[in-house]
């Protein structure tokens, strides 16, 4: 599942910009939003805007934005049944781990981008090791990140809420959506579950209803090349 918006209840990197970003971070969301740049150059010109030390922000964001307080308890619920749960998010990045842990979430895997720091504990230089190895496009690839989880361990759930989103939507087996990622799937004909919190998703899980299967389209729609 997606972490900002979705595993934390609040977008964890947009309260950030809004408290400590120096220049006009949200017209390169507008330029992401309409296809005219790449969530890789996004986030990274995004991150050299933030303007404060690493433990500034992680209290800000422990101050300001709650987890989903069903978040816990579904992944110990989905520990006990052998589920495997993993948060993949095109973020910063920094913040998830700390959070999760505050949060006493059982321990799960993290696939996201990689923050450096500088000398004075500011942030430095991005780094996405878990992009696609040809795609130019996310920071983070979903799309590999559920291709790569079905491969493992079989079919796969996919949580979320926004456009970013998407793309891991299209290849999952049944896919959770709300807010922007519903029109997202109606347009792309991604069957998709309603859901509010993680009791909804538990819900649906421990049904008998069978998932859907992905679209699976042959190149991701988000492909970029250089």
């Amino acid at each position: 599942m997606d972490f900002d918006g979705t595993a934390c209840s609040h977008d964890v990197a947009e309260h950030l910009l809004r408290e400590f970003a120096h220049d006009d971070w949200e017209s390169l969301d507008d330029a992401w939003e309409r296809g005219r740049l790449g969530s890789q150059d996004v986030v990274a010109a995004q991150s050299a805007m933030l303007d404060a030390e690493r433990d500034t922000m992680l209290a800000f964001a422990a101050a300001h934005c709650p987890m989903d307080p069903t978040f816990a308890p579904f992944v110990a619920w989905a520990h006990t049944h052998d589920i495997e749960v993993a948060i993949a998010s095109d973020g910063f990045g920094f913040y998830i781990e700390p959070m999760l842990a505050a949060a006493k979430v059982p321990e799960i895997t993290v696939i996201t981008n990689e923050q450096r720091w500088t000398g004075d504990d500011r942030p430095g230089e991005l780094r996405f090791p878990r992009r696609h190895v040809e795609c130019l496009g996310c920071g983070t690839c979903k799309m590999q990140a559920v291709l790569d989880a079905r491969s493992d361990r079989g079919a796969v759930a996919f949580v979320g809420e926004g456009s970013s989103d998407r793309y891991g939507a299209l290849y999952a087996d049944v896919t959770f959506a709300k807010l922007a990622l519903v029109a997202h799937c109606e347009r792309d004909g991604v069957p998709y579950v309603a859901w509010r919190d993680f009791d909804d998703v538990r819900a649906r899980l421990e049904s008998d209803e069978l998932p859907p299967g992905p679209v699976s389209p042959v190149r991701c729609p988000g492909w970029t090349v250089p």
